[in-house]
């Protein structure tokens, strides 16, 4: 089903199959990472343009260059972390939901509450914790690549891992306010 379907009139059933209500809260936070999502969708044209370039410029021009390689894989991390909020918002990250799809739909939604409670939230809010020390390191030290005539500025690339994991926290309270919602709904309403 897509999210757009709705469940016998009720809230939008995502791919997890869980009916979950909007809530304002998750109107404003997917509204942000769904923009800065959709946003750094174009980094992987621009990733695609530049790796026809590089190799034109190798294999016709008979050119290598350090910062090229480096431009590629910066971007590629950079799509790929960005990226991470919203297919956890589109519900397109892999869920092992083999044993939880038989249960009925009001414990499909605890386990889907304890899930990110316990898992999605914490493990965010440890990225973050750790990384924040990562990047003002890097940004005290000046650091460049390692490669000569590599890019400056890495801490501007590892910044990115504060950023992405902020999205994806952001895409968890997000589909908490909603969890919560749901169970908050009288029972008939949420019945598989």
């Amino acid at each position: 089903m897509s999210p757009a379907e709705a469940n016998a009139g009720g809230p939008p059933v995502g791919p997890s199959g869980l009916p979950l209500p909007e809530t304002g809260l998750s109107r404003a936070l997917d509204g942000i990472v769904r923009k800065i999502g959709e946003w750094s969708s174009w980094i992987w044209t621009i990733l695609m343009l530049l790796i026809v370039i590089q190799v034109l410029q190798r294999y016709v021009i008979g050119l290598g260059s350090i910062q090229m390689e480096e431009i590629q894989w910066h971007l590629y991390a950079i799509g790929f972390m960005l990226g991470l909020g919203l297919t956890e918002m589109r519900e397109r990250h892999v869920r092992i939901d083999v044993l939880a799809e038989q249960y009925p739909l009001r414990v499909r939604l605890w386990i889907e509450m304890i899930g990110i409670v316990v898992f999605l939230l914490p493990f965010c809010i440890f990225v973050i914790w750790w990384s924040v020390p990562y990047v003002v390191e890097s940004w005290q030290a000046g650091e460049i690549s390692a490669a000569p005539g590599g890019l400056p500025y890495r801490y501007l690339l590892k910044g990115v891992i504060t950023v992405a994991f902020a999205l994806l926290a952001m895409t968890g309270v997000s589909r908490l306010s909603r969890v919560w919602a749901a169970l908050r709904l009288p029972s008939q309403s949420t019945r598989a």
